[in-house]
């Protein structure tokens, strides 16, 4: 029997790297994933990967899956995406917010509509999706929520600096610092109903079509780099513990499979081997 057997899940951002890994592990564990972005077919995006692609992936290991091609920056496909997963599926029992859009650009020079557009995608489509699948969710007193958040929440600290700031990243670290605010807060709400809420950040780079295209790791063989089976593995764990053991948590993907037994070594954000930057506030709380 898998985790998820009997279980529907929608995971957005799923036609590539972190998303598209989560819902094959979910996939695998008999879950009737909705994979959901923008790119329907190979070849429509310049970056690697496709729904096509990570549904025939999925079915090609005997798993249940549905496409859906939707931009989530927009209030009305977020209401198609979860509208499908039940027409679809029944219900929707987990719902992973991974989608993002990131622009590494200095505030200074931060054009307004791409500021618009990536706090769309990256904090109020999570909002609009979680409170979608919550009016499913709380009537069956069941299911989890699962936000997919970055070391770049971490501020860099208070000056005085002595190395300047090119990396452009101040919009994306505060949309994710907002995300994992949300998530604590949103876990606070639905307690009582039954329903997990969490955040996972990975403790390192994971290479995917995006970072490596964003310079952020050199290629997929970056040593320095998180295998993108770890947040998949971590995003099933909290999709699948008891709430009360995992409702609330702002945690990263080494810390929380070590602390469950899922993971034999960790290193990066969340594990000693890294004191110097332990993590975010919320994760902390």
């Amino acid at each position: 029997m898998g985790k998820l057997d009997g279980k529907s899940a929608i995971v957005t951002g799923a036609s590539r790297g972190i998303g598209a890994e989560i819902a094959r592990l979910f996939a695998k564990e008999g879950a009737q994933t909705v994979c959901a972005a923008r790119t329907l077919h190979k070849g429509d995006h310049q970056l690697e990967g496709s729904l096509e692609e990570t549904v025939q992936d999925i079915e090609s290991e005997g798993g249940e899956a549905t496409a859906v091609a939707v931009n989530i920056s927009m209030p009305e496909d977020c209401e198609k995406l979860v509208q499908t997963a039940i027409d679809t599926y029944g219900k929707v029992d987990i719902l992973v917010n991974n989608a993002a859009l990131t622009y590494f650009i200095p505030i200074k020079d931060y054009p307004l509509n791409r500021w618009m557009r990536s706090w769309a995608v990256n904090f109020h489509a999570p909002f609009i999706l979680s409170q979608l699948a919550l009016k499913d969710m709380i009537p069956r007193h069941s299911g989890s929520i699962v936000n997919i958040s970055s070391g770049a929440a971490i501020g860099p600290g208070r000056g005085p600096y002595t190395a300047p700031s090119s990396l452009g990243g101040t919009c994306y670290g505060a949309e994710k610092a907002a995300l994992e605010r949300f998530s604590q807060g949103l876990a606070h709400e639905v307690y009582e109903d039954g329903i997990s809420v969490t955040c996972v950040s990975p403790s390192l780079v994971v290479p995917t079509p995006g970072t490596i295209y964003h310079n952020l790791v050199t290629g997929p063989d970056d040593p320095r780099g998180e295998p993108v089976e770890l947040m998949a593995k971590a995003t099933l764990l909290l999709a699948t513990e008891d709430l009360s053991k995992v409702s609330g948590r702002v945690t990263y993907s080494q810390q929380i499979l070590k602390e469950f037994g899922w993971l034999d070594d960790a290193s990066g954000l969340g594990s000693d081997t890294e004191k110097a930057r332990i993590g975010s506030g919320y994760s902390q709380i």
